[in-house]
């Protein structure tokens, strides 16, 4: 069960005591942290095939807001997305949870027709899903994928410490393609520190709203040669 209540319009999982999205506009926040933080579109505009991972699936709103980027872009290629998730919300509260958007309404309809709880691949042309249940701590280190951009989006360090784990974002590194990069809301200490040791080189950025800031990071590949990785 994924304990959902809603405040306000707004998505708030019971279990961890916290939104799905930003109060003041999820949207806005997933291009500005998940998309301007990997720098998207720009990175993939000339490639044929892209890897998105991420940590934590939700409502499918930094999937569907991809999504888009990439059709509006008119990228000729393949866009790739991996989300793991452990507590899979049910289609009729994705489908509630991205109403607040008309911009989406297109992407939301296909989301929610092709979704089950259940997660697996589903394909929308030239843009692939792929939904990884249970416990990222077990399905990340099974997981053969190799990720260009990760978002990381978890619910807070602070609520959810599980998901932020040194051994997960040891995992997020291994399944790095070279120079990979990641963008998350967060600069909690301990997951700067994890995500250092795991390789990537951190910069800290103007968060949303009223989040000060957030971090974005490159894989330092010559680093973990370096050190035997």
């Amino acid at each position: 069960m994924t304990e959902l209540k809603w405040e306000n319009g707004v998505p708030v999982s019971g279990r961890f005591n916290d939104p799905y999205y930003s109060r003041a506009d999820g949207l806005a926040e997933t291009r500005h942290v998940f998309l301007d933080g990997n720098n998207l579109p720009a990175r993939w505009s000339h490639l044929q095939a892209f890897h998105i991972a991420e940590l934590g699936f939700g409502t499918g709103l930094n999937f569907c807001a991809t999504w888009q980027a990439w059709e509006t872009s008119k990228t000729q290629g393949q866009l790739h997305f991996t989300s793991f998730e452990l507590y899979p919300l049910e289609a009729d509260e994705i489908d509630r949870a991205l109403t607040a958007w008309p911009e989406l309404y297109d992407y939301r309809l296909r989301l929610v027709d092709a979704w089950t709880p259940k997660g697996g691949i589903m394909t929308f042309g030239p843009v692939t899903l792929e939904v990884v249940t249970g416990d990222v701590r077990k399905t990340l280190p099974d997981w053969n994928g190799k990720a260009d951009a990760w978002f990381l989006d978890g619910f807070a360090p602070a609520r959810n410490p599980q998901m932020w784990e040194d051994s997960v974002l040891q995992g997020v590194s291994k399944a790095s393609s070279t120079g990979a990069s990641f963008a998350t809301y967060t600069v909690a200490g301990f997951v700067r520190r994890a995500l250092t040791t795991a390789g990537f080189k951190l910069e800290k950025r103007a968060g949303f709203g009223r989040k000060r800031e957030m971090l974005t990071g490159r894989l330092n590949i010559c680093d973990l040669l370096a050190d035997g990785v």
